[in-house]
């Protein structure tokens, strides 16, 4: 069994699409119309992991509620130091700060997409 993607939805495509893309890297597959609302697929830059942005047709003015049981996506990036520039540059800021995880180098941090779903960075030691 092959795990495809992950589904979220979404108030305001064009926020997300530039967050997931501009910020975050992921680039845009395909997208697919059905009857009530438009499927955006996103790939990761090494084309193994994919999220799926639905935006409905009619979507509540508040937006949408996280249930209690999701807790976040995670993405590696080369160097949080680089992403701190760029997230700042596009006018986002840190949920939680950088901050070392284990006392070996390995960082990690968190950021809010723009519907609230949190993101985890995490910039891994190589050694």
């Amino acid at each position: 069994m092959k795990f495809l993607h992950s589904m979220i939805r979404v108030k305001n495509i064009d926020e997300s699409l530039n967050f997931y893309t501009k910020l975050l890297g992921m680039k845009l597959n395909h997208k697919k119309r059905l009857e009530d609302c438009e499927l955006y697929f996103l790939d990761d830059e090494s084309g193994c992991c994919q999220i799926e942005l639905t935006y409905n047709d009619e979507t509540p003015e508040e937006g949408y509620q996280n249930g209690n049981a999701f807790g976040h996506f995670a993405f590696e990036v080369k160097s949080l130091d680089d992403f701190t520039k760029k997230l700042h540059d596009l006018g986002y800021e840190y949920l939680y700060e950088p901050f070392d995880l284990n006392g070996k180098g390995s960082k990690i941090a968190f950021i809010n997409d723009p519907d609230g779903n949190e993101i985890e960075l995490i910039e891994k030691v190589v050694w």
